[in-house]
């Protein structure tokens, strides 16, 4: 895409911020960490609308320095307040202690394992001192076990929890999920228990200690996996693009070269897919007729199917497959996917006042089909320092 598309592209996204509605508008969160997990957690809630308020060393979160292009610390931390203290320091530390015990309703922190209780500043301290209090730790390896105090990173995780070991194709090493998908999915656990806690905070006027994990966040991405051990004993391989217990239900590469994922999870799509190929007589093949039957044979299944889709285009094929009503899709990269009207449509793809040159994604949700978007970009390291510990105690 050239420079004058997206600029145009980014102008129509950020001309629609003034209709976005916050939810969580009057609460106060504390972020005190850095990477990826904790600081999702915080943009997601600031995305909802309470004032997130990030706790920073004076050397910033580390993931100010991760890059070139340095785009990791922008894409997660949007609509927050930067303050610096130094906890080592006993009047920082006091600082701190003031802001949580007079302004906040969550403090969220994913510093290294135990380092707050060390320092006299875990949970168990800003509970007592402030009962109605919300806090969230957000670790590796969870709160208990012989790893509890060890530090960890999402691909530690996806090596740990198993996930490598089924992404990928069989007999290639171990592939990591692009996406660091343990830490968005811890920080997406780390909102649900907050707003479980802020909802029966309003009843009770207690607040709680919520503990996620990594790895806990790790191993539910296993479920599946996990159910069908239980059942067989066999152990998962990886499948490429095809999905355990389902064919056909992968991808197939056409004559442009582009990959089509078809996904026939029944016998009636089976059957469809089988007319749209020009090859109805598979449907009441022997080795075809069920599921189970297809997922046996999904080598002669697959083979059969890629020599058809080889014959054309891949637009063609999407365009006549999906006709008959059968699940499939591109496989685009980012470009494509970001070009694509139906991502358009969604308008999940933004600029933002003070966001920089990048478009950042919103929230993949939606309030009375308005979509919350970015108030402000993020936060120089200290930009809001003087401001935030300067202001007067929140009243309620």
């Amino acid at each position: 895409m050239d420079n004058d598309r997206l600029s145009a592209r980014k102008k129509i996204r950020s001309d629609k911020m003034s209709s976005n509605t916050y939810p969580l508008s009057g609460i106060v969160v504390i972020e005190i960490g850095g990477s990826l997990a904790a600081p999702f957690a915080g943009q997601i809630l600031g995305d909802l609308g309470a004032e997130v308020i990030k706790v920073e060393r004076a050397q910033g979160d580390d993931a100010r320095k991760w890059g070139p292009p340095y785009t990791a610390f922008p894409s997660a931390n949007r609509n927050k307040k930067s303050v610096v203290l130094d906890l080592r320091k006993n009047s920082d530390r006091e600082s701190l202690r003031r802001l949580v015990s007079e302004r906040a309703d969550v403090v969220l922190q994913n510093l290294r394992p135990g380092h707050l209780d060390e320092i006299g500043m875990g949970a168990e301290y800003f509970r007592d001192l402030k009962p109605g209090l919300v806090f969230c730790n957000l670790g590796a390896f969870g709160k208990d076990g012989p790893f509890a105090r060890r530090p960890g990173y999402d691909p530690l995780m996806q090596a740990f929890a198993g996930i490598m070991s089924v992404v990928g194709e069989e007999g290639r090493p171990p592939v990591r999920v692009g996406p660091s998908i343990v830490d968005l999915g811890t920080g997406m656990w780390a909102v649900i228990g907050i707003l479980c806690a802020l909802m029966r905070k309003r009843e009770t006027g207690v607040g709680a200690t919520v503990d996620v994990s990594l790895l806990e966040t790790a191993i539910t991405w296993m479920m599946g996996y996990v159910s069908r051990y239980s059942a067989t004993g066999e152990v998962a391989k990886p499948m490429g693009t095809g999905q355990a217990g389902i064919a056909p239900y992968q991808a197939y590469a056409a004559s442009d070269g582009r990959y089509l994922i078809v996904a026939a999870g029944n016998d009636s799509l089976f059957q469809k897919l089988c007319g749209v190929l020009g090859q109805s007589q598979w449907a009441t093949d022997a080795r075809f007729v069920s599921n189970g039957d297809r997922f046996a044979n999904r080598q002669e299944l697959n083979d059969l199917i890629a020599t058809e889709i080889k014959k054309e285009t891949m637009e063609h094929w999407l365009t006549a497959i999906d006709a008959v009503g059968v699940p499939c899709a591109p496989v685009n990269n980012v470009k494509e996917m970001l070009e694509s009207e139906q991502t358009k449509a969604l308008d999940i793809i933004r600029t933002i006042p003070g966001g920089g040159e990048i478009e950042h994604v919103m929230l993949p949700l939606s309030f009375d089909g308005t979509r919350p978007g970015g108030r402000t970009g993020p936060p120089t390291l200290g930009q809001h320092t003087s401001e935030v510990l300067a202001e007067p105690t929140k009243v309620g």
